[in-house]
C-alpha cells in the first residue's frame, strides 16, 4: 500500500532524512553538511511509504506571505518511474493550498525540469549550480 503523509513524529522525520541521504548524499554526492540545513527544523516534511517502508520525501516551507518553497523532493532509485514523484508533489500542493499559499517556487535539478513542467511549473531562471548540480528555478500559481 502506498501512503503519503506529513511527518508528525521524530521517527517519520528520520524516515524523510533517510530517503534524502540515500538519494542526495549517497547517490548524487551532495555533502551531508549541505543536505541537512537550518530549514529542516521549521519545514514540513512529507514521506512516501510503500508498505510502511519510506521510499520518497520532500519538504515545504513558507518563504514569504502566500509563497511556499518546495525542496528536497526525491524517490529512492528503485521506485522511480512509478508516478510517486507526482504523488508527493500533489500532496505538497494540497498542503500549500490548505495553508492559503497562492504560489509554489522550487529549484529543480535541470534533468528534472520536464517532470515539473508536466505538473504545471514554469522555468523562471537561467541554469545555476547548487551543490555542484545544475538547477533551474521554477514556480507555479496555485488556487
Amino acid at each position: 500500500m502506498i501512503d503519503v503523509k506529513i511527518a508528525r513524529s521524530d521517527r517519520e522525520r528520520d524516515d524523510a532524512f533517510y530517503v534524502r541521504k540515500k538519494v542526495f548524499v549517497d547517490e548524487q554526492g551532495v555533502p551531508i553538511t549541505l543536505e541537512i540545513d537550518e530549514y529542516d527544523q521549521t519545514a514540513n516534511h512529507f514521506i512516501v511509504y510503500i508498505d510502511e517502508n519510506p521510499i520518497g520525501a520532500g519538504r515545504i516551507r513558507e518563504i514569504n506571505k502566500g509563497i511556499a518553497k518546495v525542496e528536497r523532493v526525491c524517490i529512492l532509485q528503485e521506485f522511480r518511474g512509478k508516478h510517486l514523484g507526482s504523488l508527493i508533489m500533489e500532496e505538497l500542493e494540497k498542503y500549500a493550498r490548505s495553508e492559503n499559499m497562492t504560489k509554489i517556487v522550487l529549484n529543480a535539478q535541470s534533468y528534472a525540469v520536464p517532470f515539473y513542467e508536466k505538473l504545471g511549473y514554469v522555468v523562471t531562471s537561467p541554469e545555476f549550480m547548487d551543490a555542484d548540480i545544475p538547477h533551474r528555478a521554477m514556480e507555479k500559481e496555485i488556487n
